[in-house]
């Protein structure tokens, strides 16, 4: 039975249990004035920067300023940024924007760098706008149900907070333990309650943002409904800090819900694994949780965390419900799973056994980088009718390219992430890494897909972004960033 060899993680030699994490970093060093010898832009820069903002604020510090280069991407390349700056308040954020559109300089902003495209890349001689130390949560409503928090707020600790008053924030990306609000509005980050609460975008009510000349406007609503005028909050909602910098956001919150059950069903294919996610969704169901991990996966995480998943399986699919009553719905998903030929279908019987497969799907991607060391983390999304066409494709990619590609998914949205592991110090593995990262994405288009589903465009996809949009899309798109950045300083590079 599954359930009966699944194990908490052990805990590694260091005691970590078998995981890292990253945190932001601080940064302490460099503040006061631009180096000896610095370059008369980059001095006068660093001069104007401190006239408005305290000098703990303002990093020059070489070493520490290479720290904030880039976020967790792979194959994209960043700059070297000339300052960092981390701004406590609006005043601080208008002030730098205002610098910068009058000394012509380039901003990124930024927040934990957790993504996964390269959006909080830095270019050459930019300010670094780090929004990490806006972190306050100024209000929770229970009555309006809306929070209103600043963009440093780390996901989880809203997740808490607001749970102390019986509401929830669903979106909760993997890295929701270190990922930012403010990161996950620039990237419209999703999670793995998708399938039913949706995606950051269905949460942002209302937004303030610091345009590129540092003026404030404010967006959105705290109302329940409001159509008045362009919805500009969902136009920012994604833009990846390109059109300017969120420095408050309005989110939606919704009662609390009961405690989920989980399933666990292990399939001899992933077609039928697949099959399975059709039937559940054909039946009308709505799980709170549906995802699916291969067989390259599940010996990952068992390899990392020593947890006693089912390697004998294929693919292992699960899924949750938080209704009132779980049980009854667990029961009806999983006669659907042995109508589509899974070999073992073993429910939670409580929360812990739940949050124990709950933690293994967590693990995916960090067991997937220990495989060789480095990986590309795709992010293709299909419509759920094509996800066996999608797993059957990344698997003759796998064998043509000689790759251990694994693929652990949001089943329920279509939402694959075929990670591709490989030795980042084998130039010839790096290429093919690359090649099947582009197979991959081709794939999704054919079937329908988009080449991003949650996490963003940066750096990374670029060219995809250009050839799913079209002529045509991406000339409107083009004109949309003219309006609001005419200078072209809000991180330039990205989207297109």
């Amino acid at each position: 039975m599954i359930m009966s060899r699944i194990e908490a993680p052990r805990e590694s030699a260091d005691g970590t249990g078998g995981t890292s994490g990253t945190s932001g970093t601080s940064g302490t060093g460099g503040a006061g004035g631009a180096d000896e010898g610095a370059p008369p832009v980059r001095s006068t820069l660093v001069e104007r920067l401190l006239a408005g903002l305290p000098a703990e604020a303002v990093l020059t510090d070489p070493d520490v300023t290479a720290s904030y280069a880039n976020d967790m991407a792979s194959f994209c390349p960043s700059g070297v940024p000339a300052v960092v700056v981390l701004p406590r308040t609006v005043e601080d954020v208008q002030h730098v924007m205002r610098t910068a559109t009058e000394l012509r300089v380039p901003v990124v902003p930024q927040g934990a760098r957790t993504g996964l495209s390269g959006a909080a890349n830095a270019t050459d001689g930019c300010v670094v706008l780090s929004l990490t130390r806006m972190d306050r949560i100024l209000e929770i409503n229970p009555v309006d149900r809306v929070a209103v928090v600043e963009p440093g707020v780390v996901n989880a600790a809203l997740s808490r907070a607001v749970n102390e008053h019986g509401l929830y924030y669903p979106p909760d990306p993997s890295s929701w333990e270190m990922c930012t609000i403010g990161g996950n509005i620039g990237t419209a980050s999703g999670g793995l309650c998708c399938v039913k609460y949706g995606v950051t975008a269905e949460y942002v009510l209302g937004l303030d943002v610091v345009l590129a000349d540092g003026r404030l406007m404010s967006t959105g609503r705290r109302t329940a409904k409001g159509v008045a005028g362009y919805d500009l909050t969902r136009l920012f909602v994604g833009s990846e800090g390109s059109l300017g910098i969120v420095v408050r956001a309005v989110l939606a919150l919704r009662p609390k819900p009961p405690e989920q059950l989980v399933l666990a069903a292990e399939f001899a294919s992933a077609s039928d694994a697949c099959d399975a996610v059709c039937r559940i969704m054909e039946g009308g169901h709505v799980p709170s949780l549906l995802e699916l991990m291969d067989r390259t996966t599940v010996k990952a995480v068992n390899d990392l965390a020593h947890m006693g998943l089912p390697e004998t399986t294929e693919a292992l699919l699960l899924a949750a419900f938080d209704t009132t009553d779980p049980a009854a719905d667990l029961t009806a998903v999983g006669a659907l799973c042995e109508a589509a030929g899974a070999t073992q279908v073993v429910p939670a019987d409580d929360a812990a056994e739940s949050e124990l497969l709950l933690q293994a799907r967590r693990l995916s991607l960090t067991a997937l980088e220990a495989v060789k060391g480095t990986t590309m983390i795709d992010d293709v999304c299909v419509p759920r009718s094509r996800l066996g066409d999608m797993l059957a494709g990344i698997e003759r990619v796998a064998a043509k390219y000689d790759l251990t590609i694994g693929v652990c998914c949001h089943a329920g949205d279509g939402n694959t992430h075929p990670t591709v592991c490989f030795d980042a110090r084998d130039p010839d593995e790096s290429r093919r890494a690359r090649e099947s990262f582009d197979e991959i994405m081709a794939l999704g288009l054919e079937l329908g897909g988009t080449i991003t589903g949650e996490h963003g465009v940066g750096v990374l996809k670029k060219e995809w972004l250009a050839r799913e949009l079209g002529p045509v899309g991406l000339e409107m798109q083009r004109a949309v960033k003219n309006v609001f950045d005419p200078l072209g300083i809000l991180n330039p590079g990205k989207l297109f």
